[in-house]
């Protein structure tokens, strides 16, 4: 599977990174993310690759979850590996995060 700083670094260079290599590094990172926060509180959104359900708290099971946290593949990477800060993904709209435990912070960046 390719790193997903390279595929941040094609990014970044104006390139367009393979589909199914960013697909793979999102959810790997994902899968992750419910490693290091599992649960079912809040359902984490990257279309159109995956969506997954972390954090402990109140278990989700119909209709819209209580939590969501939704980006783009391009904003999640940057969050998985660092690159970009929780906090300033928020401020300027990258990262939608509405609901009780939504902030990921505590988890970013995934190891």
């Amino acid at each position: 599977m390719t790193d997903p700083r390279d595929l941040l670094d094609v990014w970044d260079s104006g390139g367009t990174p393979d589909r199914l290599e960013v697909k793979a590094a999102v959810k790997a990172s994902l899968a992750a993310l419910v490693d290091v926060a599992p649960g079912r509180a809040v359902e984490v959104r990257v279309p159109p690759f995956a969506a997954v359900q972390a954090v402990e708290g109140t278990r989700h099971r119909r209709g819209t979850p209580p939590a969501v946290v939704e980006c783009e593949a391009r904003t999640w990477l940057g969050l998985a590996t660092g690159r970009l800060a929780w906090a300033d993904a928020v401020a300027d709209g990258r990262v939608r995060a509405s609901g009780e435990r939504s902030d990921l912070s505590a988890y970013l960046p995934l190891a």
